[in-house]
């Protein structure tokens, strides 16, 4: 009988020649055109099993961005890019975009989760080795949460936080809204995607945040919305994704994260560890735009996403640390440390993120 099993090309099964070969901005490029392409294809299992050249190229560049990016001494910073984009397009599906319905065509590729695997993998496995994992499981759990909460609530200024509040220009202040925009105009959308289960306390304390993020249901007082008329007032493009091209894979990395820990609920304690860090850390962040618009003299409107972010998130930090993190170390105590993987995971990403999108304001500026 015939075999129903489709069979794809490996993408880590390239020749030992490709690994003296350098990654290209033009070949990055061009690979993910072609990936945008596949993402395209009706039927794509169909076809690519009927003929797997049709990714060849694709294939061979994204099994050199895996070495070049994780496993050499020297990341390359342009496959860390090719991949963390590669890797956002996959991703992107598990989310509605009130766009054309065919988009959605191949949400359920088994080659796509193919790649989405293998970047993951490698990528995690790097990620995870530069942090002591080891050390993180002898720690009590609920003091280390209590302390690392406390000194992110409101940490010494930073190199970047004070170029920020002194010296990025109104240039920089739309830079930073134009790659801000990638996040805040889809806000919350990984958390609506973990809520489902049973009800207790904690699901309960994470619908509350939801809420609040999503306006309480109105429109009008979504945190986007507040962000899309940051942007209106400086006349720039109100649309998601409009400005991808200028988002670090720094940033790329850290909404992949998320995408990763909602989809896997094995990861549930390290997503409360993140969201915790995310909702304790957010207000000291908000604080250095507002400064910077107020030493810029910007209206009410254009500061108006970061005033409401402030006033919410510490109320929504509390919540994160007393009702989720606390919670969850009683309720899985042999388990409890990823709460803390999960929170210096979140922290060590987002101050890579925030280092990269400074970097790249003062590019631009």
């Amino acid at each position: 009988m015939q075999s129903n099993l489709v069979i794809f090309p490996n993408a880590r099964a390239a020749k030992n020649s490709t690994q003296t070969e350098e990654i290209t901005i033009t070949n990055c490029d061009r690979a993910h055109e072609q990936f945008i392409e596949l993402l395209a294809m009706e039927d794509l299992d169909h076809k690519l099993a009927l003929n797997p050249a049709k990714a060849s190229e694709f294939e061979h560049t994204l099994s050199m961005a895996i070495r070049a990016a994780y496993g050499n001494d020297r990341s390359d910073e342009q496959a860390h890019r090719f991949l963390q984009r590669i890797l956002y397009r996959i991703n992107r599906l598990k989310l509605f975009w009130y766009d054309d319905l065919q988009n959605y065509t191949n949400e359920r590729s088994l080659y796509l989760s193919s790649c989405r695997d293998q970047i993951e993998t490698a990528w995690q496995q790097w990620e995870l080795a530069q942090l002591d994992v080891d050390a993180l499981q002898q720690l009590d759990v609920k003091q280390a949460l209590i302390e690392r909460a406390s000194a992110d609530l409101n940490p010494p200024l930073s190199e970047s936080s004070r170029y920020i509040r002194e010296e990025m220009t109104e240039a920089g202040y739309r830079h930073l809204l134009a790659i801000g925009s990638f996040d805040g105009l889809v806000e919350a959308s990984h958390l609506s995607r973990i809520l489902g289960g049973v009800a207790n306390e904690v699901q309960c304390t994470l619908m509350r945040v939801l809420i609040e993020e999503y306006g309480n249901g109105r429109l009008s007082r979504k945190h986007s919305t507040f962000f899309a008329q940051m942007l209106a007032e400086f006349g720039m493009n109100t649309q998601p994704e409009a400005y991808f091209d200028l988002v670090p894979w720094e940033v790329l990395a850290s909404t992949n994260y998320n995408f990763l820990v909602t989809e896997r609920k094995r990861y549930f304690l390290r997503y409360g560890g993140g969201l915790t860090y995310f909702e304790v850390a957010g207000p000291a962040v908000y604080k250095n735009y507002m400064v910077a618009a107020q030493r810029l003299a910007l209206s009410e409107v254009a500061v108006g996403y970061w005033e409401l972010h402030i006033r919410e998130d510490e109320r929504h930090g509390r919540w994160m640390l007393d009702d989720v993190a606390l919670s969850l170390a009683e309720q899985y105590p042999n388990d409890a440390w990823e709460l803390l993987l999960g929170y210096d995971l979140q922290k060590r990403m987002s101050d890579r993120a925030g280092t990269a999108v400074v970097r790249s304001i003062r590019e631009a500026e």
